[in-house]
């Protein structure tokens, strides 16, 4: 384990990135995400090289299924220099916390990036970095675009929420190393539940706020979500060797 104590930044070089990938793909039928091959790439392939491609970024730590770990695909060994691989755990929680306690030495900031979002770009990490830089976590995320409708137990409609109120949140996540690393720990400690990093950050009194990030910035989690990203791709790349703009990063009404 890295000693938290100790960075040895270089300015404008400050961002680890930690992504999870042990999940067992019980939504896919048993096929691991990560693994999933997208326009002929596997996708955490599509998830890493956007934060290989950013200047600010020092290392990545992958954390692998157990039984992955010991014998990593080749192609992610041979990836980077910066990039490492160590064993997850049962739960996401287990593998962020896995990949935090591997840094060595530990940035002063860190991104948590979900392997199965293929589709993150630089934007999104530039706009999550210059809050975060100032002191805040950052959340990247979406604005609701439907109406909410809060249910009882039975189906029964009880209320309409305000969505202008809500966002749904996406990664990365980026945090001060410190912070997100003493988060983890402590709801260690006390058993404590969270669906997303910053659930945890927020319980230990770390400011979060939430960042643009996109409407394309899908996670891909049922076997049709991989045509959507594969077509999503295309259009990146096409636009790309266009030399217009990337990612269709404008809202629309509705």
């Amino acid at each position: 384990m890295s000693d938290p104590q100790r960075t040895d930044a270089v300015p404008g070089r400050d961002l680890g990135v930690a992504i999870p990938a042990a999940g067992s793909g019980r939504r896919m039928g048993g096929v691991r995400k990560a693994h999933l091959e997208v326009l002929g790439e596997p996708l955490l392939l599509h998830a890493i090289r956007p934060f290989l491609e950013h200047p600010a970024v020092v290392s990545i730590v992958v954390a692998l299924a157990p039984d992955e770990a010991v014998y990593p695909p080749k192609w992610l060994v041979e990836l980077d220099d910066r990039v490492e691989v160590v064993q997850g755990g049962r739960t996401r929680a287990e593998s962020v916390r896995a990949a935090l306690r591997a840094f060595d030495p530990p940035p002063p900031f860190v991104a948590v990036h979900d392997a199965a979002r293929p589709l993150v770009d630089r934007g999104i990490l530039d706009r999550c970095l210059e809050v975060v830089r100032m002191g805040d976590a950052a959340v990247a995320g979406w604005p609701v675009v439907d109406t909410l409708k809060e249910v009882d137990e039975g189906g029964r409609v009880t209320g309409t929420p305000d969505r202008r109120r809500f966002w749904r949140a996406q990664t990365p996540q980026v945090f001060p190393f410190l912070d997100l690393l003493n988060a983890y720990d402590r709801a260690d400690e006390a058993a404590m539940q969270a669906t997303d990093d910053a659930g945890f950050a927020e319980r230990f009194g770390v400011r979060v706020r939430m960042v643009e990030g996109g409407a394309w910035n899908l996670k891909v989690t049922h076997s049709e979500d991989v045509w959507i990203a594969e077509h999503l791709l295309r259009l990146r790349r096409r636009a790309s060797e266009d030399g217009v703009g990337a990612s269709p990063d404008r809202r629309e009404g509705g």
